[in-house]
């Protein structure tokens, strides 16, 4: 049986590690790349270096800039058009989960449970946390929000960090050391606990509402972990989302209410437009729903086992990163491979974003790229 690439990313919440079992059987060969029909063009403008991405940190978009992070604790402000550094800040601690920014504050996460708040290239606060996180913070309202592994949401002041408030619930046996859910809709902060979507007062902490999205199933703690991953599609009211190996799912995000859900295996979030919702299973066949049924529209597996990023809809295509470097842009209407270029060799971390006009990837070993359509 294929061992998929996501037992790596599972912890024990009391600080045990979970890992794959040497005897597994060896991993799948990716497919060969496809034929492309070149019905797209595009070209690299612009590169950067950031440090090695061994940790589950994402770019933040903010009009024409975009802040990055590595590892070993560099944080960067870019501007997208060129590439070019605005701010550098080299924080002097590991960076476990970031960025999250409003344009003016950013905010990480250190291994050493700390929440750091930079502005202006400057740390102008740190709070410690009561267990590691692997969300990237948010940042909004003059607030500060964290989801950490514990399954507490707490809330800093953007401008002081004083603790506002925390909410929690019980912790499972094991949580994914990946990004989950934690993201604004409307006047309420959705946050994923478990299998379960929860909306909660930015103010207070108070929970609102909550939706079941995936439930437990297996003989034992691996097979029955569930949980809301990071990446999110929102058009207007809809919010889709995937439980880890369980379900993808779109309902109301101001009252929970699910339009549809659907059994489906992977392990990283989605994108979509107010039609079309597109994700990646675990053994990186590409699938797009109709967003407002759910029904399967294509499926595309010339991608297989090339362990494939988050997608991105930009420019007329369907963005994905690979393992190997390759940015490959698909056809958002059947799948079909319409161009591919590569960046450094090493894999596509994150998710494609885009700030403006330019698409950016960020690779493993810290390589930074920006394309733009020719």
């Amino acid at each position: 049986m294929f061992l998929p690439t996501w037992t790596r990313w599972l912890t024990i919440a009391s600080l045990g590690v979970l890992s794959a079992c040497s005897s597994a059987p060896e991993k799948p060969q990716p497919a060969p790349l496809p034929a492309l029909s070149g019905a797209f063009k595009v070209q690299k403008v612009w590169s950067n270096q950031v440090g090695v991405v061994n940790t589950p940190l994402f770019a933040s978009v903010h009009g024409q800039q975009l802040a990055v992070a590595s590892t070993s604790g560099q944080l960067a402000l870019l501007d997208a058009s060129s590439g070019r550094d605005v701010w550098r800040l080299n924080l002097g601690a590991p960076i476990q989960a970031g960025v999250g920014g409003d344009g003016q504050r950013f905010a990480v996460v250190t291994q050493n449970n700390e929440l750091v708040a930079v502005e202006s290239g400057r740390v102008i606060w740190r709070q410690a946390l009561s267990a590691l996180s692997y969300t990237p913070p948010l940042v909004a309202g003059e607030r500060v929000f964290v989801l950490t592994g514990d399954r507490a949401v707490t809330a800093f002041d953007g401008a002081t960090g004083q603790k506002l408030w925390t909410q929690q619930r019980p912790g499972d046996p094991l949580v994914l050391r990946q990004a989950g859910l934690l993201m604004p809709v409307g006047d309420q902060l959705l946050v994923g606990w478990g299998g379960r979507l929860v909306a909660l007062n930015p103010l207070t902490g108070a929970v609102r509402w909550e939706t079941l999205i995936g439930t437990t199933r297996g003989t034992n703690e691996v097979e029955r972990l569930v949980d809301l991953v990071a990446g999110v599609s929102r058009s207007g009211n809809s919010v889709c989302v995937r439980a880890f190996q369980a379900s993808v799912a779109c309902l109301d995000g101001l009252n929970g209410r699910v339009a549809w859900s659907r059994s489906a295996q992977g392990h990283q979030g989605l994108d979509g437009d107010g039609q079309t919702l597109w994700g990646v299973e675990s053994d990186s066949k590409v699938l797009a729903w109709q967003r407002a049924t759910g029904a399967p529209l294509w499926t595309q597996d010339a991608l297989r086992f090339r362990g494939l990023s988050l997608p991105l809809a930009w420019s007329r295509t369907l963005v994905v990163g690979d393992q190997d470097g390759w940015v490959h842009f698909l056809s958002p209407s059947d799948g079909q491979a319409l161009q591919r270029i590569s960046t450094d060799g090493s894999a596509i971390t994150g998710k494609p974003v885009a700030a403006g006009q330019t698409l950016v990837v960020v690779t493993r070993t810290g390589g930074v790229f920006g394309f733009r359509p020719e």
